[in-house]
């Protein structure tokens, strides 16, 4: 049986179709094979961090400037990122939709990477609702997870944990 499959493409038309303006984002070894998609989308600017923990109040300003913003960082750089989550995107009712490269996932089973066995139960101890992107079939997860984010006026995010092509 054929693993599913993951496409930049099948990405960015659920950012185009959300109204995404921006994309905050440290590229990462779970979410670098949308680079070439995105720098070639014009209707997306690309706004590239040093550090994760500026992915936040980078995402808080172009949202209260009027733009809808999108981060992508990896689970790592999550951890890393914590208390800008916890004081930008939570304290100020952000609703931010969160990209996390899924490094260390594995649909197979046990991981032995400390990275994904942390990822979902800090997630829940900061209240974050998240969905989990394996598949081009799962892509549309992304639109319930800026619906929910403007619904509840925090922060969704959407868990990469695929292959990808």
């Amino acid at each position: 049986m054929a693993e599913p499959k993951l496409t930049a493409d099948s990405i960015v038309k659920q950012f185009k179709a959300n109204s995404v303006t921006h994309v905050v984002w440290l590229p990462d070894s779970e979410t670098n094979f949308m680079y070439q998609e995105l720098i070639n989308e014009v209707s997306l600017e690309i706004i590239p961090i040093c550090r994760e923990g500026e992915s936040m109040p980078i995402s808080a300003g172009l949202w209260m400037g009027g733009k809808k913003p999108i981060t992508m960082i990896q689970n790592t750089g999550m951890f890393e990122a914590g208390d800008s989550i916890r004081g930008w995107a939570l304290d100020i009712d952000m609703p931010l939709v969160l990209m996390i490269g899924y490094r260390g996932w594995t649909r197979h089973g046990a991981t032995g990477d400390s990275a994904a066995r942390f990822t979902e139960p800090i997630l829940h101890a900061w209240g974050i609702n998240y969905y989990l992107i394996e598949s081009d079939g799962d892509t549309d997860r992304i639109t319930m997870a800026f619906e929910e984010a403007e619904r509840l006026r925090r922060p969704v995010a959407c868990l990469i944990g695929a292959e990808y092509e």
